[in-house]
This record gives C-alpha cells, structure tokens and sequence, in this order.
C-alpha cells in the first residue's frame, strides 16, 4: 500500500494551480483533477509528472473530489490529502496532518484556518461559524472549519462510503462526509493553520448563502432522521474539538 496520495479538484485555476501542484508534489503523488476548465488549467501542469483526470464538463466539487479519491485508491493509497487548487492553503503544512493521521489513524484530519481568522472576509467567517454548529450538532462532536477543504482522510473511511454528490452542491459533500465519518466511527480532529486570503485571488466558488443554505437543509434531514439528536447537541456543548498541534 502506498502513502497518502494528494487531491487537488481544479476549476479555471490558471493562474495558481502550477506552484500549488508543485509545492504538494513535495509531500507526495498528486492527483489533479480537472474539473472541466475552460482556461489553460490542464496546460499549467504540462512537464510536472502529477496525475490529470479531467472531467468533460463541468461537474462540481464533490465530483472531482470523489474522481481523483478513487483514483488514489485504485493505486493502493493508504489515505487521500485535498486541497483546493486556489492557493489559499500551504503545502508545507501537509506534514503535519500526516503526523496527526499517523498516531490517529481513523481520524479526519482538518487543516482548519484557527490563526489569524480575523483576516477573512466577516461573511464569510459567518457563515463558516453557521455550518460549523450545524454539523457538529449532526455529528454529535464539536468540528471546526466544516468548511476547510484542506483535509486527510483515511483510505478505511473512503472505500466504504457511498457519496451523494450532487452538482451545485459540491461543499455539501465536505460536510456530509464529515458527519458520517463521525458516525460511523471515525474521529475528527483539527490541525490549526493560518487563515490566507490573496488580494486579487479569483472570487471563491463558495457562496456563503446558497451554500450554507444547502448545508442546513442535508444537516436539517439528517437530525429529523435523529429525532433532532438532542444528545449530539449536548455533547457539542460539553465537549470542546479535538485540537492537535
């Protein structure tokens, strides 16, 4: 078996995805996922010895991410690393969720954005305190940054679940799997990193009222399921999230 494989699902990240893609390869193989792109994306990796697959048309997030997931499991990986393509996460703190998932192995590793979150966007560090609740609540744990897409999953947790990706709902999907992985056994625990936000980076693709919207209402579905699951509630009250440095 092989180790961690990296992800990084790409849509029209032209001007970022090559030193990103770089800068991963570091820390292991890398998967590029081209999420049907209508810039130069695919031609930024020419030379660079990653794996690309490439979806025809545009597919969603949660499609690539469950493209090149399967991808790295195909090719023995013992755990699968995202992260976006944009820039906004730095490769270098790879090793340290490696070292958090070698001592928690069934554990989802979280690059959570706890350092200098003040610099974020104030809508957007809102609506990430939204969907942390909502999921923590349908977890029954508290889970920071739900919505960070920096994150190591062990191989046991992907070969048995079974995804509903839907195309306009791509950040649900990194919730959804947080929850189950939860449920199912799964830890969850966090490795803080800085909160980076380029001037003249790309606008996100995340849209904090549609998206959170969405997340609600999957999470909404799975506490009715629950009776509302007053004692995940209670345990996110009581007990803080798992923090390793």
């Amino acid at each position: 078996m092989n180790a961690a494989m990296i992800v990084i699902p790409a849509y029209n990240e032209t001007a970022t995805i090559r030193a990103v893609a770089q800068r991963a390869m570091q820390h292991g193989p890398v998967i590029v996922v081209d999420d049907g792109s209508t810039d130069d994306t695919v031609a930024q990796l020419d030379g660079l010895g990653v794996t690309v697959l490439r979806n025809e048309q545009n597919s969603g997030k949660a499609a690539s991410l469950w493209h090149g997931m399967q991808h790295a499991l195909s090719q023995g990986a013992a755990a699968v690393i995202s992260i976006d393509g944009d820039g906004q996460h730095a490769p270098e703190d790879i090793p340290r969720l490696l070292a958090v998932s070698a001592r928690l192995p069934r554990a989802v590793v979280i690059a959570a954005r706890l350092r200098d979150r003040d610099s974020a966007p104030r809508a957007r560090r809102i609506a990430n305190g939204v969907a942390d609740f909502w999921v923590s609540w349908a977890a029954g744990r508290s889970v920071v940054d739900s919505q960070s897409g920096f994150r190591l999953y062990p191989a046991e947790l992907l070969r048995n679940y079974v995804p509903r990706l839907r195309k306009r709902g791509g950040f649900v999907f990194e919730s959804e799997i947080l929850i189950d992985a939860v449920r199912g056994g799964f830890d969850c625990v966090a490795v803080p990193i800085d909160t980076v936000y380029h001037a003249g980076a790309r606008p996100s693709h995340f849209r904090p009222v549609a998206d959170i919207t969405r997340i609600v209402l999957m999470v909404a579905g799975k506490l009715f399921a629950r009776g509302m699951y007053p004692q995940g509630l209670w345990r996110v009250w009581r007990e803080p999230a798992r923090i390793e440095n």
